[in-house]
């Protein structure tokens, strides 16, 4: 069997000032992971510090990605940011449909579409993420919610443009502050699943990680899942030792 190189990434979503960015990027800089080849460490800083941080970790194997973006190169678009303003900023990667997106600023299948469309346009890799509710979970409807989604996700990427995109099963129901992490079992499951219906699309094989109240207890069982080809982690990693602590015991477990 093939060893795995998990991506291993947090967000720090609307968390950290510029002094708290700038730590957590040098702590990352003179960590071990900064020269990985046994993982692919990213990091999603807010749309203020973007450049700072992909700045101080130019060099390293660090990835440096934006938490959202719009699906229009430019126009009248107040408050929003673009794809050529996510490249320019030093981003290489976008996180696109996080759960708070589609629950709070109404994103939807449709424009989490166009936006995987446009970050493949600019050859940025888009991180899309998918996930059941509670209520979906409760009522075993979880693959069919995860196939829509998926399903959604790929409907303006040509099969050669695949290879630009990740996949984050974040269940909505265990994701922040109270989140029930899914047992490595049932998560393995849905990326089973998720695995097979993006190789029928696309003929391709993508990386799917897991999101969901991973932490330092649960996250080397998570990452040793068969389907599971790494972690998109939260609060457990927004202190850089947490991040690092986490980034050591999966590649650890692997070696």
């Amino acid at each position: 069997m093939t060893r795995k190189t998990p991506w291993i990434g947090t967000s720090w979503k609307m968390t950290k000032l510029r002094a708290d960015a700038h730590h957590f990027a040098n702590m990352l800089a003179a960590s071990p992971a900064a020269q990985a080849t046994d993982c692919q460490p990213f990091v999603i800083p807010p749309f203020p510090y973007i450049a700072d941080v992909a700045s101080i970790l130019q060099g390293t194997k660090f990835r440096v990605g934006a938490q959202n973006m719009h699906w229009a190169d430019h126009g009248a678009w107040t408050g929003e940011v673009s794809p050529l303003m996510v490249k320019d900023c030093g981003a290489t990667l976008v996180e696109i449909g996080h759960s708070e997106r589609r629950t709070h600023f109404g994103e939807t299948d449709e424009t989490v579409a166009l936006k995987t469309q446009a970050a493949l346009r600019h050859g940025l890799t888009a991180l899309v993420c998918i996930g059941d509710t509670r209520q979906e979970y409760e009522s075993g409807q979880t693959a069919e919610a995860l196939e829509r989604q998926v399903r959604a996700l790929l409907k303006y990427v040509a099969p050669q443009a695949a290879g630009q995109v990740i996949i984050a099963y974040e269940p909505v129901w265990s994701i922040g502050e109270g989140g029930t992490p899914a047992s490595p079992a049932f998560a393995n499951e849905q990326h089973i699943k998720v695995s097979a219906l993006v190789r029928s699309l696309t003929g391709a094989s993508l990386p799917i990680l897991y999101g969901g109240s991973v932490n330092r207890d649960n996250c080397v069982e998570l990452a040793s899942q068969s389907h599971i080809d790494g972690l998109f982690i939260g609060r457990a990693a927004w202190q850089p030792e947490g991040y690092i602590s986490i980034i050591n015991a999966v590649v650890e477990s692997m070696s």
